[in-house]
């Protein structure tokens, strides 16, 4: 079965966010559990968790296919002891939020060497970042979102997704995101070698290790190393990678999240997407 949402707005209270998604006709979404360009937030009230609890109950939003996002701010792959210091700290408190929510996932985008280190520098350090926050924290697993390697960001190719789950100590609790515009546009042709790419990744990281995708067309061609999302079936993609995912049952039973610009289209890119399976 397919689990279809998107990354619905949590304004006037997170508990609004299982709302916001059942009016688009989805069983999976998205979201931040705090403000996303914010280091700092003021902790959850006990009211909000207890209504968040209760608004997924009611529409039957089950944690497995509730895919939370982190802020954009952190990076766990930093040069640097205190913006690494920083985003550990700031990557625990959602670990932590995700904890409260009775959550199961968080998604996270690596990290960046700001050209300071070397990529396997980089990646050695979200691994350990990974693990220390995943020893101070239980049930939730962090899932890793490749990357269109634009500038200075780690995770564009299916290798380093892989070398840094090799580093992870407990492997029961580490996943991995792919974005199908990140993955055009970091080289990876999903419209003409559907099948190659698929074969590419289960050989380098393993279907075993994926949790989710976020489901976008690209503005960008393919290789470009930009990332820039376009609405389904306006961008580089089409519509042909979408059918083929839709019947693909190496897609089952994981949260499938659009993240197209047009939020008035969700409901209609779900029903779209529901047409193709």
């Amino acid at each position: 079965m397919k689990y279809i949402g998107a990354h619905v707005s949590v304004s006037g209270g997170i508990e609004n966010s299982p709302v916001n998604a059942y009016k688009i006709g989805a069983n999976a979404f998205a979201l931040f559990t705090k403000n996303q360009q914010q280091w700092i937030a003021k902790p959850l009230t006990g009211e909000s968790i207890r209504l968040f609890k209760e608004n997924c109950a009611k529409y039957n939003f089950q944690p497995e296919y509730i895919l939370p996002h982190d802020s954009y701010l952190i990076n766990l792959g930093h040069p640097e002891e205190e913006g690494i210091n920083k985003s550990r700290a700031a990557f625990l408190d959602e670990m932590q939020r995700c904890e409260q929510l009775g959550l199961k996932l968080l998604n996270f985008h690596p990290g960046s060497y700001l050209n300071k280190i070397t990529i396997e520098e980089c990646l050695n350090r979200i691994a350990e970042s990974i693990n220390i926050v995943l020893d101070k924290t239980k049930g939730v697993t962090a899932v890793i979102e490749n990357t269109a390697g634009q500038g200075s960001n780690a995770g564009n190719e299916f290798r380093h997704l892989q070398y840094i789950i090799d580093k992870v100590e407990d492997k029961s609790r580490v996943g991995v995101c792919l974005d199908t515009c990140h993955t055009f546009t970091a080289g990876y042709d999903l419209l003409n070698e559907y099948d190659k790419v698929f074969k590419e990744f289960d050989e380098q990281v393993g279907f075993k290790y994926l949790r989710g995708i976020h489901l976008n067309d690209s503005k960008k061609e393919v290789g470009s190393h930009v990332d820039r999302h376009a609405s389904l079936g306006q961008g580089f993609l089409g519509l042909d990678p979408f059918k083929k995912m839709m019947k693909d049952p190496r897609f089952d039973n994981m949260p499938i999240i659009l993240e197209t610009p047009d939020d008035t289209l969700w409901k209609e890119e779900i029903a779209l997407l529901r047409s193709f399976e």
